[in-house]
């Protein structure tokens, strides 16, 4: 058999040519000055979950201020083949949930985002178990489900892990008092959704405090629940027999509307953003007074106004109301460029500082160790193919092609996809000379 390509054919074609191997990557040319107005959408670390929560109640819920972004679409699909009816109009969402759903959430779409094991405490509070595929999502490092795990055990819940599965079954869940070792998000929500219909009284300490959880908790108690607490690091949740469908509103998103913030500064730019209360970014929008920016805040606008080049920041992540590690890789970006030089320090995600090295394709100077990142603020940075390997990554390497001498490629931009809602379009607006192309 001849070693050459079109001896490997399918049908009358070539072998590669019975696939199609089109990316779409962003072109980005550097040195404009971004002006204007923006509109944050619903938070992608609020609907996903929020999506999930209308599996306690049978019925039709609507959501409203939902961004169009992938990852809503990748969990509509997921709610879809546990028994839903999801249709969207504009901005709005409405979830039929049957009486009885479905209780497996299969790997092929799991995989794709993290935030699907968001459906493992809904299903055991409606079905008493839940089969859902070890989830995937962006690879930032290891964020386990340990304590997911321990807290439903505590509320009588036997889980096992089986071929990628957790399974999960309950004849009936029991209020408990939990402790969390770490405020995780992800363990918060889904113990609280377990316990809104549990016999009894739980407790959660040490709960994670972010607005996203402070949306979830307002969401559940339009639908019934009898939570108190929210906003504290302790929730006290007394179950009830049943919850009610509802309609409600998406928290803004914060780490969206702190990207345009950090595209202002890094760009020399004057952007007003709308729809987002300035204490959800209280922390990130001190740090980049620091910069050197000037900062106005009315009710939920922010005003971010910069001249000449941002001073470099030292950053620390934290959970909330710490400085968010969904921030960090913007503010990397930004120090890549500023004067002086600051230290990154990441205490959430071992795997975050990945992207640096693409960064680094970009011309910045940066040095890890273990999580710590050195950065020497660089006059200018050089235009250069690079890859996202997550959301907030592909933004950060967004905001420095745009300050880059010259033009940036961006590939893995499906990433920045499931969290930002038209983001090219945002950025052109602006005056950004960014376009999406296929490759």
């Amino acid at each position: 058999m001849s070693d050459s390509p079109q001896s490997d054919s399918i049908g009358s074609s070539p072998f590669w040519l019975a696939y199609d191997c089109r990316v779409s990557v962003f072109k980005v040319e550097g040195g404009s000055s971004l002006q204007g107005e923006v509109f944050v959408p619903g938070a992608k670390n609020s609907v996903l979950k929020l999506m999930a929560a209308t599996l306690l109640a049978p019925g039709t819920s609507t959501l409203t201020n939902v961004p169009d972004i992938e990852d809503v679409t990748i969990m509509s699909e997921l709610l879809r083949r546990l028994g839903c009816v999801v249709a969207h109009a504009g901005s709005s969402i409405t979830i039929e949930v049957p009486e009885r759903p479905d209780h497996r959430a299969d790997y092929d779409l799991v995989r794709k985002m993290r935030a699907s094991i968001c459906v493992l405490g809904p299903l055991i509070a409606r079905c008493g178990a839940a089969d859902v595929a070890v989830p995937g999502g962006d690879n930032i490092g290891s964020r386990g489900l340990d304590m997911h795990v321990e807290g439903l055990r505590k509320m009588g819940v036997h889980v096992d892990n089986e071929h990628g599965y957790l399974l999960a079954e309950c004849e009936a869940l029991t209020g408990a008092s939990v402790f969390l070792d770490f405020p995780s998000v992800g363990a918060t929500e889904t113990i609280l959704m377990a316990a809104v219909t549990a016999r009894g009284q739980s407790v959660i300490e040490n709960a994670a405090r972010e607005p996203e959880i402070i949306d979830i908790c307002s969401m559940l108690v339009s639908m019934g629940a009898d939570i108190s607490g929210i906003g504290s690091s302790s929730l006290v949740i007394n179950g009830v027999s049943d919850l009610k469908p509802t309609k409600h509103r998406v928290v803004s998103d914060r780490i969206v509307a702190g990207t345009w913030a950090v595209a202002a500064v890094m760009t020399q730019g004057d952007i007003t953003i709308h729809g987002v209360p300035h204490e959800h970014l209280a922390l990130p929008l001190e740090k980049l007074e620091l910069t050197g920016a000037r900062i106005e805040r009315e009710g939920a606008s922010i005003r971010i106004q910069m001249q000449g080049r941002p001073h470099c920041v030292d950053v620390v992540t934290l959970p909330y109301p710490g400085f968010p590690t969904d921030m960090q890789p913007q503010f990397i970006a930004l120090n890549a460029m500023g004067l002086g030089a600051a230290l990154v320090t990441e205490n959430l995600f071992e795997a975050r500082f990945r992207f640096v090295q693409e960064l680094a394709r970009l011309g910045a100077d940066v040095r890890t160790d273990g999580h710590h990142a050195l950065i020497r603020g660089r006059e200018s940075l050089s235009g250069a193919p690079v890859e996202a390997t997550d959301i907030r990554a592909g933004a950060g390497l967004v905001l420095a092609g745009l300050v880059a001498n010259g033009s940036t490629t961006v590939y893995g931009v499906t990433h920045i996809d499931r969290g930002y809602a038209g983001f090219v379009e945002t950025l052109q607006g602006l005056g950004a000379q960014i376009q999406r192309v296929d490759d």
